[in-house]
């Protein structure tokens, strides 16, 4: 059997560590079945006692993942695209356990691999995509998401960028103020794809994060960031997928005679007479021409200008309450003839999805992807990132902070200074100028 397992079984497509994690665990009495998917073999273990769980135990050549995923060659010219790095990257818990990294500055990257199955959405099961991503760079401008594709035999893998058609695209983008998990989904109803609302933060730092998507079929999606919940809710809620319930009545508009004006000019209320005489400034009357002012060598004498207390500006009369004021105006809204509840929001995939691809482009390149699966059940890939994300994840940071001290040479050099002066010090207060000066 190729890609999929059927009932009792959970489909699933497991894309790839790119590299062979260490993984073992005492297992029940269990069923081995082999299934091959873009070309990498692993066994499923099922228990005989419980049939619905399955632990994933991948085991395949770390330098065979060029074999499962196509560089998008064709879609930008050579001199645009970056190289891919197969890596464990410079901090990690095992450096076997590879994924492919982001190895060129300012440029774009794409590279797609197929799944051992399409998923169709609208089976009525979850879909969950999950991933782990390591900025390695310290990003300050580059996406890291990870797109669910159609297209199946006439998916153009050399030519996949960023006008390819998708169902889902899932993942961090930063650029630098704007740190965002995208979530975006495809809308067969509008034939678009519909950005979520709402940002969604996302992870910044050096080490590895795992961003899981679910969407279920009762129109509902979550987002878990390292395995904690980060965002959920339902689709219609969250993402512009159904029109709106209710509209403006086109049939209505205000009444000529509503008045909504709340204020009126006072009319009793007249300007004085001689108002308009009146300037902005007059002279100081306090002011007195000084005693050594001469008219004919300083020209004849003006007092400075002040401001007229009695000027207040243009006149306007003064504001009262509008005794016919009848409020603001309320268009009256009807039910929208065009609403209709979407029962296949979550049918992002409704044709079938038959690829998974990054697509991006970074200014400083050094990203790592891995622990890649798609599968519809939540349980399945959190049971799979405890056997493969956490168990690296403690040991990635240790490794990181270990370089990040100085050498132990360092610290010998250090020490050793330290104890020379100590010991010059007490050469000072022991030396003798009598005895020297008697030898000399």
């Amino acid at each position: 059997m190729r890609g999929s397992l059927r009932s009792p079984i959970r489909m699933f497509n497991y894309i790839g560590s790119f590299s062979v994690p260490n993984a073992s665990s005492q297992q029940p009495p269990f069923l081995e079945r082999t299934v091959d998917c873009l070309n990498l073999k692993y066994s499923l273990h099922l228990s005989n006692s419980s049939p619905n769980v399955i632990n994933h135990l991948p085991s395949f050549h770390a330098q065979g993942w060029k074999d499962r995923w196509a560089v998008a060659s064709e879609w930008k010219p050579a001199s645009d695209l970056g190289e891919w790095v197969h890596t464990a990257g410079k901090w990690h818990a095992d450096p076997e356990d590879k994924g492919i990294q982001t190895g060129t500055d300012a440029r774009f990257y794409g590279i797609s691999a197929k799944m051992s199955k399409p998923f169709n959405s609208s089976d009525g099961k979850d879909i969950v995509i999950q991933y782990s991503v390591k900025h390695e760079q310290d990003i300050d401008c580059g996406g890291a998401y990870i797109k669910l594709l159609p297209g199946g035999d006439t998916f153009d893998s050399l030519k996949f960028g960023g006008d390819s058609p998708y169902g889902v695209m899932f993942g961090p983008d930063i650029c630098g103020s704007s740190k965002r998990t995208h979530v975006i989904l495809h809308s067969d109803t509008k034939d678009d794809n519909l950005l979520i609302n709402k940002d969604i933060p996302c992870e910044k730092d050096k080490f590895s994060h795992l961003y899981t998507l679910v969407v279920r079929p009762d129109n509902t999606f979550e987002v878990f960031v390292d395995n904690k919940s980060v965002r959920k809710g339902k689709l219609e809620d969250e993402f512009n997928f159904l029109v709106d319930k209710e509209i403006k009545d086109p049939d209505q508009s205000k009444p000529a005679d509503w008045v909504d004006a709340q204020k009126i000019p006072d009319p009793t209320d007249v300007k004085p007479e001689g108002y308009d005489n009146l300037s902005a400034e007059i002279p100081d009357p306090d002011a007195a021409k000084p005693e050594d002012w001469d008219d004919e060598d300083d020209g004849e004498w003006e007092p400075p200008m002040i401001d007229n207390p009695d000027y207040k500006g243009p006149w306007s009369p003064t504001m009262i309450d509008n005794p016919d004021y009848k409020g603001p105006w309320v268009h009256p809204v009807i039910a929208n003839p065009d609403y209709s509840y979407d029962e296949k929001m979550h049918a992002v995939c409704a044709n079938g999805c038959s690829h998974v691809g990054f697509e991006l482009w970074q200014v400083k390149a050094g990203t790592i992807f891995d622990d890649i699966l798609i599968t519809d059940s939540l349980e399945e890939a959190q049971k799979f990132a405890e056997d493969t994300f956490f168990k690296k994840k403690d040991a990635e940071k240790k490794m990181y902070s270990d370089q990040q001290a100085p050498p132990d040479d360092e610290d010998d050099e250090a020490s050793m200074m330290g104890g020379m002066e100590d010991d010059g010090e007490n050469d000072d207060d022991d030396f003798d100028m009598d005895g020297f000066a008697d030898e000399f």
